[in-house]
């Protein structure tokens, strides 16, 4: 009914931080030292395509909801609002596992995405340390 609420919501608050890290990253701009196994993409880049997943799939969830006639382009928009107060238990239900299912979920994947990331680095730095 409203779980694509959460990942929303998720993503706003990931794009707010990105714009955070962004402001200091240009702020600060550090000269890098040169460690052989440092990420040379910046962390407001990674949480740029954390914020782009999170939105994706709250998009999806939208979709979906509004393929099935659970939300409509009417005032209250979601139909569980006009069904009773059971419906809204319901739908808060649905917001606390399905939407916070979902928006972990992505945020694993991205996790497991950027540790994959960083043990190719590695792998490469390795193989071109050797030769």
């Amino acid at each position: 009914m409203a779980c694509f609420t959460v990942t929303t919501v998720a993503a706003i608050g990931v794009g707010v931080a990105r714009h955070i890290v962004k402001h200091h990253e240009k702020k600060n701009e550090i000269v890098r030292v040169e460690n052989t196994y440092a990420d040379p993409m910046k962390m407001s880049k990674k949480l740029g395509i954390l914020e782009l997943a999170l939105f994706g799939g709250s998009f999806i969830l939208a979709g979906e909801h509004i393929i099935h006639g659970e939300v409509t382009f009417t005032f209250p928009f979601l139909t569980a609002i006009t069904e009773g107060s059971d419906a809204v238990r319901t739908m808060f239900m649905e917001m606390g596992t399905v939407g916070v299912g979902m928006a972990v979920i992505i945020a694993s994947v991205w996790g497991i995405g950027l540790l994959i990331r960083k043990m190719l680095l590695k792998r490469k730095t390795k193989a071109l340390e050797i030769k």
